[in-house]
């Protein structure tokens, strides 16, 4: 399990873009687990939609992709990375992401990803979050790796 301070460690992301809480599975280079409490406070909420709040899909997506990008990039993290450099995922495509639930003020996503490939620095992952064992979202996607200095 890690913490979100230990998350701060692995990718860059911070608030209000920072959208894993916490990690409660994870094998380096191969998955993660994480958990996201959505709750009212999110800043997104003031204008999506403020009569009605529902988590903007580009931001489970986004949460997904992060997820993907600490079970991608964990063992590397931990070891202290290139010459302390930090590594950052930038996307490279989203495929067939469907949305099937709406995620509200009160729920927690789980945020599951599967690294399927890793080549050339082009990490696929297979993603699927969830609110109480329902698929919210669930696709592929794929992010380049790239080094951000320190």
């Amino acid at each position: 399990m890690l913490t979100n301070i230990e998350i701060r460690k692995i990718i860059p992301h911070r608030y209000p873009f920072l959208l894993v809480d916490k990690i409660i599975e994870l094998e380096p280079g191969k998955r993660a687990v994480g958990i996201k409490n959505v709750t009212a406070n999110e800043p997104f909420f003031q204008g999506h939609f403020p009569e009605y709040p529902i988590m903007p899909g580009v931001l489970i997506v986004e949460a997904l992709a992060q997820t993907a990008g600490i079970a991608a990039n964990a063992e590397a993290a931990q070891a202290g990375g290139e010459n302390g450099d930090a590594k950052l995922g930038v996307f490279a495509s989203i495929d067939g992401m469907k949305f099937k639930k709406q995620v509200v003020p009160g729920d927690t996503l789980r945020l599951e990803a599967e690294i399927l490939s890793s080549k050339m620095g082009v990490i696929k992952a297979k993603v699927r979050a969830t609110v109480d064992d329902k698929t919210a979202a669930e696709g592929e996607i794929r992010f380049a790796m790239t080094t951000v200095k320190k």
